[in-house]
């Protein structure tokens, strides 16, 4: 049983965690400040970015903390986050892209993508591709994607990216976790394939009582823990990012998550379905987010 009492001391380390104002971020960004890490805080909101700081610094962790906007609705708050803090930082050993919307009403991007696949690939495909840099000349740097057991019934709709056809909430979340997990596996490959050391690991939290069901109904809720059984904390359902982050045995182009059917216990590796190893599809959507970010990674 992995837990946060195996995370070997941080001391020195930079690591951003997206979305860390709350729940499975804010766990995260605790564990790891707690363990000597120097962590940024990466959020959308100022004041609940700032909250969020003072919360941890109350812990009296052995690292640092910091903060700093970063809106992945806005591919230009995504490049104006990351061009700070490659001016400010000289290294980036762990990104963390946790940060995620689920089941919002109808929404877009400031470039016109549906809400969900917009924020929780195309935003963080975005920060890695402008924070790879130095994520490559970080020894030992690790990228780790957080998906959702959700991925396993979900397909890329190519055709309907921007809602042109119609919208379904968790269609669509369900769409942008499977898309995280195969950036995830296919950056795995493109580094594999250039010969360079930096990992690219996907993580999945399970079943947990976060903001991520705030747009759900109490009887859509009370249905998911009947189906699924009670909701884990948000510290357990952080493990598995913890784990990929930092775990001498966690390697590349892998999935982990709780040992309990993927909803509840403690990280553990698990088999990846065959729609997030299709490499014609993986490959369709490198392209596609290439060509909508402009952004060009590993070189």
């Amino acid at each position: 049983m992995w837990t946060i009492n195996n995370i070997p001391d941080q001391t020195g380390k930079t690591v951003i965690v997206t979305g860390a104002n709350v729940g499975i971020g804010y766990e995260t960004a605790l564990a790891l400040y707690k363990a000597g890490a120097n962590v940024m805080l990466a959020c959308r909101d100022p004041k609940r970015a700032k909250d969020a700081l003072a919360e941890l610094q109350k812990t009296n962790g052995k690292g640092q903390l910091e903060s700093a906007i970063l809106d992945l609705s806005d591919l230009d708050s995504v490049q104006r986050f990351s061009e700070d803090f490659i001016q400010n930082h000289h290294q980036l050993d762990i990104l963390i892209n946790n940060a995620g919307v689920s089941m919002p009403p109808a929404s877009k991007t400031k470039e016109g993508y549906e809400l969900q696949f917009g924020v929780n690939f195309l935003g963080h495909f975005a920060l890695t591709g402008h924070l790879y840099p130095l994520l490559q000349s970080t020894p030992n740097s690790r990228i780790v994607t957080v998906s959702s057991n959700g991925y396993q019934t979900a397909v890329i709709d190519f055709d309907n990216l921007k809602s042109e056809i119609n919208y379904e909430p968790l269609r669509e979340y369900r769409q942008s976790k499977l898309a995280d997990l195969i950036f995830s596996i296919e950056l795995h490959r493109r580094i594999t394939e250039k010969g360079e050391k930096v990992l690219s690991i996907a993580a999945q939290p399970g079943a947990n009582k976060t903001e991520l069901t705030r747009h759900l109904s109490e009887e859509a809720i009370q249905a998911g823990i009947e189906r699924l059984g009670e909701f884990m904390e948000p510290w357990q359902g952080a493990l598995p990012s913890l784990y990929a982050a930092v775990s001498n045995d966690a390697t590349g182009g892998n999935l982990y998550e709780p040992d309990e059917d993927g909803y509840r216990g403690y990280p553990t590796l698990t088999s990846i379905k065959e729609n997030a190893l299709d490499k014609t599809v993986a490959k369709r959507l490198w392209n596609l987010a290439e060509q909508i970010t402009e952004i060009h990674f590993p070189v």
